[in-house]
């Protein structure tokens, strides 16, 4: 009976669907049913062809190692599909800025392409590779397979239909239209029925575990899924006009709504773009470099002074605005607090390479983890600075915002996210390697000067638009109007545009290679120069 189950509930799904459709209350909601009902069908038809009704089923591969590989192999795979797709969609927006004839009405404007870039590459990239090696990591540490049996696949292929879902929304213009654009209800409580299935396989996996010991990597997961979910539910909370239609409204209201975005946007920051990927950090920059963690007692700080102090935050978002001046103040502080846990954090990840230097020098994917967290150290000291009012007043609603998000995301996220897939695709494939190390160290420069561009770039940009902002003349006059501040972007959006062209070729180098790793090609190449250890003289 194997995904017999699975066929009839998807069929069932795209059914009501189509009743949706048919009773919907507005156009956006029936056309988003469409999409829905779309997607549903094509996985009904796809699981139809793998239906077995034979009571007695072969084993898998996945039987013979003990663990469950198969959704693990399908994450890494739509990571990697994702993440293309993000990045391309960011350097459309990237050139939507610079030249605005391209944007094209209604769907593909700058107002609706920019969340679908920013979803695409936190949610649909980062998740998938968080959700991923997760998976991955937490089996191999507890020395268990995963709980809850195909409950697992419920939690990929249902994250993959939330990522559709939202997507489609943005476009259609279908969004709570608040700080994040936020999908409308319907999709966030789908998407808070697959996250309390993925808290359920990673805790029960863990209870079951055959490890005494929890290793450090699992504490950054688990907190990253328990606060996502937390911060999901309360920062969506809404009413529905109706049950057919898209329009609902925040249960919050003036500063009270304004505080709660920022402490799920700045939390969404510390737990799914930091708190999940130091626990990718924490095992796989050990795993490639074949060295322990450097302190295992530093890690157990990092993580509950990391934990305890990221949630007071947010408010540092909200500087001289309504919010009470005591709330942006607690903000700032718990923001420099933050500074002295990251960083040790960092000196962790990089001292594991003690005895171990000489890998960044023959090994690139090495060289990517390491500069994944030089980006961490160098975000997560630039974020406490632009929490200080002094340098918030020049550096707020300006584009040095974006360079620093951008470094901290394409930086730290990508980098440690594209040496994660690189130790992991011979491994779920059974490869001896990957298909070409040369391409990693292609993608490797592309991507380190790609954002080095990007994020200066945007840094001197955001320099000058406070400086031209706030610029006044003798008799107390602007002296320079909105409209010249932006004009006077323009080389800067045109080099940010080439940076994240240079990104997204590097990320469509790691596509090729892993595909063509999983079809078990290898590439004839000449090493790396230096790869090679140098002859010594006889003694």
């Amino acid at each position: 009976m194997k995904y017999a189950f699975e066929t009839i509930a998807v069929g069932i799904g795209a059914f009501l669907a189509l009743l949706g459709v048919a009773f919907a209350k507005d156009d956006q909601f029936e056309a988003h049913m469409w999409v829905l009902f779309v997607v549903l069908l094509a996985g009904t038809v796809l699981l139809l062809r793998r239906v077995n009704f034979s009571p007695v089923t072969a084993p898998s591969a996945d039987d013979t190692s003990g663990y469950f590989d198969e959704v693990v192999r399908y994450g890494i795979i739509a990571t990697t599909f994702w993440g293309i797709v993000g990045f391309l969609v960011g350097v459309i927006v990237a050139f939507q800025l610079a030249f605005p004839d391209l944007n094209i009405e209604p769907w593909f404007n700058f107002g609706r392409t920019r969340p679908l870039h920013t979803s695409a590459v936190v949610f649909a990239f980062g998740g998938n590779a968080l959700i991923a090696t997760s998976l991955y990591v937490v089996q191999r540490t507890s020395r268990a397979r995963l709980f809850g049996g195909n409950l697992a696949w419920f939690v990929f292929w249902g994250y993959q239909l939330f990522i559709v879902m939202a997507a489609t929304g943005y476009l259609l213009g279908i969004t709570q239209a608040r700080e994040y654009a936020e999908p409308e209800w319907y999709v966030d409580l789908w998407l808070t029925l697959v996250w309390v299935a993925y808290l359920v396989v990673f805790m029960g996996t863990i209870i079951r575990r055959r490890e005494p010991h929890i290793y450090v990597a699992n504490w950054f997961y688990l907190a990253f899924i328990v606060t996502i979910a937390m911060l999901h539910i309360v920062n969506n909370l809404a009413m529905p006009v109706s049950f057919l239609g898209v329009k609902s409204y925040s249960l919050f209201a003036g500063v009270q709504d304004a505080l709660t975005q920022w402490w799920y946007g700045h939390n969404a920051v510390g737990f799914f773009l930091t708190a999940g990927f130091l626990g990718m950090m924490y095992y796989f920059i050990p795993k490639q470099a074949n060295r322990p963690v450097y302190s295992y007692r530093l890690s157990i700080i990092h993580f509950w002074s990391l934990i305890f102090l990221y949630i007071w935050a947010g408010p540092h978002h909200l500087h001289y605005t309504a919010l009470p001046d005591w709330a942006q103040t607690l903000g700032m502080v718990f923001s420099i607090m933050l500074w002295m846990p990251s960083w040790g954090g960092m000196i962790n990840g990089l001292m594991t390479l003690s005895g171990a230097w000489d890998k960044i020098r023959t090994d690139p994917i090495i060289r990517m983890m390491v500069i994944a967290v030089a980006f961490y150290g160098m975000s997560t000291f630039e974020g406490p600075m632009m929490s200080i009012k002094a340098v918030n007043s020049l550096s707020h609603y300006t584009d040095w915002t974006i360079g620093h998000v951008h470094s901290g995301a394409l930086g730290w996220v990508g980098m440690i996210t594209f040496g994660a897939i690189y130790y992991l695709v011979p491994k779920l494939w059974n490869r001896p390697r990957l298909y070409s190390m040369r391409l990693v160290n292609w993608h490797f420069w592309l991507a380190t000067l790609g954002i080095v561009v990007y994020a200066a770039v945007l840094w001197v940009a955001g320099i000058q638009q406070g400086l031209m902002w706030r610029e006044y003349n003798d008799q107390g006059f602007l002296v320079y109007s909105f409209a010249e501040s932006v004009a006077a972007m323009f080389p800067y959006y045109l080099l940010r545009a080439i940076g994240g062209l240079m990104y997204l070729a590097g990320g469509i180098i790691m596509g090729w290679n892993v595909w063509m790793t999983i079809l078990g090609h290898e590439r004839n190449e000449v090493p790396i120069p230096g790869s090679e250890p140098a002859m010594q003289p006889a003694q």
